[in-house]
């Protein structure tokens, strides 16, 4: 490793060594200080998030090639560092109130947010592989952190073994990529394809069965099924965090790795990705209509977001749409990261021990009786929606522009009924706050209610400088080197 290599990837090494040290250091913080750890944590992620912005984003290689950092990955690093603050303060007196409180808590959040960086930097499939353990492995023990609730161990031991058998198929993809081309770099799998003789069926197949890994992360129908059982029986601190993070995750190896190297795959990929892309959409609202279970409620209602983020990736192989899919994904991804962990901040501001205060019925008189949590769930609502004034208004409005400009209207407006259908579960929380009586208990911890109302300001805010946004996301987006 060179100098230059270590400079490269200097915030991600820090962030690493950081938490190795958090986890020895913790040894020696008592129990009932680990708000000390904490802290530790959330400076660890500020450090982080200020080198990889002071970096800038002219693009950088390092380790022969195998790693990559450019304008695409410093956006992306910002949404999983800020994500992990966020987690961070909606944990801090979760933990305290379900009475799981340990250290190695805020130790496994950041070694998932280390390997969600790794992916975004990943120029190498085995650099991919790596990076997707990396993050998923600390997941799976967080989602089973609360060790004596079956609830608990069964969400992570579902989510281990599916993750590990979608882990194997994305082994077995690049396998078989490696047969074909007989190289494992992105530019060279390219120039494989596209100078020298190739076994074109082989590399479709490996080429398929990473969309089925990178899809499971996704949680992108049909590879959805661990998601509704997980997100109910974990924590909801790591949900929150899971239902960003890995989504992020997944989707910025998706767009990484298939524009990159198999730009000749878009023809044979578009139907299959057009499928995706609907069924998950339209399932997820579907499903979402019949939940009363506001974790349940929210799992489907990432699942549907999965659809349209899918949806404008149709056309990523054609040259004349690139850049505008991917800086519209990247926007949406923005929105839903500050949508999601407010949505999930309110949730857990009226969660009670051993699962109470989840249930719709819940939330009835909410808005009355917590003006502020009532108001900022109602932006939340209504930007999962789409509805203006509101930061998803605009992502949808982005990404469904990609999938026309790309030729794909009618999967467009598929999506367009689609959001029309989800206004009724995602009223009806509203409706349930102000308009039902009830008199619903909410902690007021100052972490709660400030991530909930930054993150509905946030929502409100950038929706009224929509362009300062969609202009960031274009200078981010993705150059082949």
């Amino acid at each position: 490793m060179t100098l230059t290599d270590l400079m490269t990837i200097l915030p991600l090494a820090v962030l690493v060594a950081w938490t190795t040290a958090l986890l020895l250091v913790d040894l020696w913080i008592p129990k009932d200080r680990k708000g000390i750890t904490a802290l530790l944590a959330a400076f660890g992620l500020a450090l982080t998030l200020g080198l990889s912005l002071a970096r800038g984003q002219q693009p950088r290689q390092a380790f022969g090639g195998m790693v990559v950092v450019d304008g695409f990955a410093v956006f992306l690093d910002v949404i999983f560092l800020a994500s992990g603050l966020a987690s961070i303060a909606l944990a801090h007196d979760y933990l305290k109130r379900m009475n799981i409180v340990r250290g190695e808590y805020y130790s496994l959040l950041l070694y998932a947010i280390s390997g969600m960086m790794l992916m975004t930097y990943a120029y190498d499939l085995i650099i991919v592989f790596l990076a997707l353990e990396l993050l998923s492995i600390p997941l799976y023990i967080l989602s089973g952190f609360v060790r004596l609730n079956l609830r608990s161990e069964e969400a992570a031991l579902k989510y281990f073994l599916l993750g590990t058998f979608s882990s194997g198929l994305v082994l077995y993809g690049i396998a078989l990529i490696f047969a074909a081309t007989a190289r494992t770099d992105l530019p060279g799998i390219l120039a494989a394809v596209e100078l020298a003789p190739a076994n074109l069926t082989m590399f479709l197949v490996g080429g398929a069965l990473l969309l089925v890994g990178f899809s499971f992360k996704g949680a992108i129908v049909p590879f959805h099924e661990w998601a509704p059982d997980v997100y109910q029986g974990a924590p909801s601190s790591v949900t929150a965090f899971m239902s960003v993070g890995a989504k992020a995750a997944g989707f910025a190896a998706l767009m990484r790795v298939f524009v990159v190297a198999f730009p000749s795959l878009s023809t044979d990929l578009t139907p299959v990705l057009w499928g995706l892309a609907a069924v998950t959409m339209v399932f997820g609202n579907i499903v979402a209509l019949a939940q009363t279970n506001l974790k349940r409620l929210l799992a489907y209602s990432s699942i549907a977001q999965s659809g349209y983020l899918m949806m404008a990736f149709v056309p990523y192989g054609q040259g004349i749409v690139l850049s505008d899919t991917i800086a519209a994904m990247l926007f949406f991804l923005v929105g839903y990261a500050l949508t999601t962990l407010g949505a999930w901040a309110v949730v857990i501001a009226v969660e009670k021990a051993e699962g109470r205060g989840l249930e719709l019925q819940d939330y009835a008189g909410l808005g009355r009786k917590y003006p502020l949590l009532g108001a900022a769930m109602t932006v939340f609502m209504l930007s999962f929606i789409g509805a203006p004034p509101t930061l998803g208004f605009w992502g949808k409005f982005y990404l469904f522009r990609t999938a026309v400009e790309g030729g794909f209207t009618s999967l467009a407006l598929l999506g367009l009924v689609a959001s029309i259908f989800s206004a009724y579960y995602y009223l009806r929380v509203v409706v349930m706050m102000f308009m039902r009586p009830g008199e619903p208990e909410a902690r007021r911890d100052p972490w709660l209610v400030l991530t909930a109302g930054v993150s509905a300001l946030a929502v409100v805010g950038f929706s009224l400088v929509p362009g300062s946004l969609l202009n960031l996301a274009l200078q981010a987006v993705l150059k082949l080197l």
